[in-house]
């Protein structure tokens, strides 16, 4: 790995603590603001709108510019979307914004990883960047419960500046604040991201060509017989994973008595462990041999349903643990076979838009699932033994796909294959 690799993790880690983080300053702001609570999940959805109704734009954007100064343009748009906050724009409207940046921001961050990294780097990249995530996911889950809580708040606000009045005076200005400042932290990384040499074709304008374009693109990725397998396989993980991080907040609250601040602690074991997962697949897994880790979508399914016989912390701790094991180890290997598939195929820009739409598509739909159960007051462990048996079930049904592409064809010959 170069010094290109190591700038654009650094990138990479601040962004991503900085959505994460921002995610529990606005959860605050609605229960201040006496919200409903299916406003919660519509939060989440509000931020991963624009991946699905920029997909076919963001991907030639993307390709049309260097990936840095993409990624940089992009996290100007999270602090706009932050600054919005700031002035109480209600907070679906403004991590609406911030998910704008987010979506034109995604297809450079992993787009550039192909361009400056052969195919059998790709597995251990992807496993060093979601890696890097999950420790973002984790630091920013757990500052955001500070941010917000009494203490973090009293000593962000006992901080002065002579001669400076700086206009923050509450709790959720005071920890927006320190979010924007980790923004402009990682646009100064983007700024050092080193040019790739990699140009493409010119980027077709017309809106309704490049969603014709898009289309094609989807449909490629789609009928390519690994392709659909991963792409599957990715749009399943996150739109659970979006999903369960949700869950697991009113399941602290529900079942173990947490409060928010103290809950954001559970979401940062399962980064842990998605991380250590994460970090065991690349080490293990060749990209040859990424379709062997499909059963673990099965697996972790079925434990998530454990999910509902547990009241106690300690046992909840290497519960969650273990879903995020699972988890990490079952999504890397899938992720770096899909991106090198979307190489292949079609530009890197391009491969990550598809990949982003049909993800964010899915977080969408298990979402708004989600917001309808919560708002018909489900009990929420049906909630949690239906989600759990919904991740195993459609795994399964994945895996047996690829059992019959497999009976067809040898389509494993195709990893490792030469752009088209």
């Amino acid at each position: 790995m170069n010094r290109g690799f190591y700038t654009i993790m650094a990138a990479q880690f601040f962004s991503s603590l900085a959505d994460n983080a921002l995610l529990f300053v606005a959860i605050d702001v609605l229960v201040s603001m006496n919200a409903p609570a299916s406003l919660t999940p519509l939060l989440k959805l509000s931020f991963v709108l624009f991946y699905v109704l920029l997909a076919a734009f963001v991907g030639a954007f993307a390709d049309s510019l260097p990936k840095g100064r993409v990624m940089f343009i992009a996290n100007l748009i999270k602090v706009f979307g932050c600054g919005l906050m700031f002035l109480t724009v209600h907070p679906l409207l403004s991590y609406a914004v911030v998910g704008f940046g987010a979506a034109v921001y995604s297809p450079a961050k992993y787009g550039i990883l192909t361009e400056l990294l052969p195919p059998e780097k790709l597995v251990a990249a992807n496993g060093w960047i979601e890696g890097l995530t999950v420790m973002s996911i984790i630091f920013g889950t757990v500052m955001g419960g500070y941010l917000v809580s009494t203490a973090g708040s009293a000593l962000i606000l006992g901080v002065d500046f002579p001669f400076v009045d700086t206009g923050i005076d509450t709790t959720s200005e005071a920890a927006m604040a320190v979010v924007v400042v980790i923004y402009l932290l990682a646009a100064l990384f983007n700024l050092r991201i080193p040019e790739t040499g990699a140009r493409y074709e010119h980027q077709e304008r017309n809106p309704a060509k490049l969603i014709t374009d898009f289309a094609n693109c989807s449909a490629t990725l789609w009928k390519d017989k690994l392709g659909q397998i991963s792409l599957a396989v990715t749009t399943l993980f996150w739109g659970a994973g979006a999903t369960l991080q949700l869950i697991v907040l009113k399941w602290a609250e529900r079942s173990l008595g947490m409060p928010l601040d103290k809950a954001t602690s559970l979401i940062g074991v399962v980064a842990i462990g998605v991380a250590v997962g994460a970090a065991l697949a690349a080490r293990m897994i060749p990209l040859r041999k990424s379709l062997t880790v499909i059963p673990m979508g099965i697996v972790m399914g079925l434990v998530v349903t454990a999910m509902v016989f547990v009241h106690d912390v300690i046992v909840a701790y290497p519960l969650l643990a273990l879903i995020g094991f699972l988890s990490g180890f079952f999504v890397v290997p899938m992720n770096a076979l899909l991106q090198h598939r979307g190489h292949v195929l079609m530009s890197a820009g391009h491969s990550i838009a598809v990949q982003n739409f049909n993800e964010n598509l899915s977080i969408l739909t298990m979402l708004a699932m989600y917001a309808i159960m919560i708002t018909l007051d489900l009990d929420l462990n049906i909630i949690i033994v239906l989600f759990g048996l919904s991740i195993a079930g459609i795994t399964f049904l994945i895996m047996r796909l690829h059992q019959r592409n497999q009976a067809q064809h040898d389509s494993l010959a195709l990893i490792g294959e030469h752009k088209h």
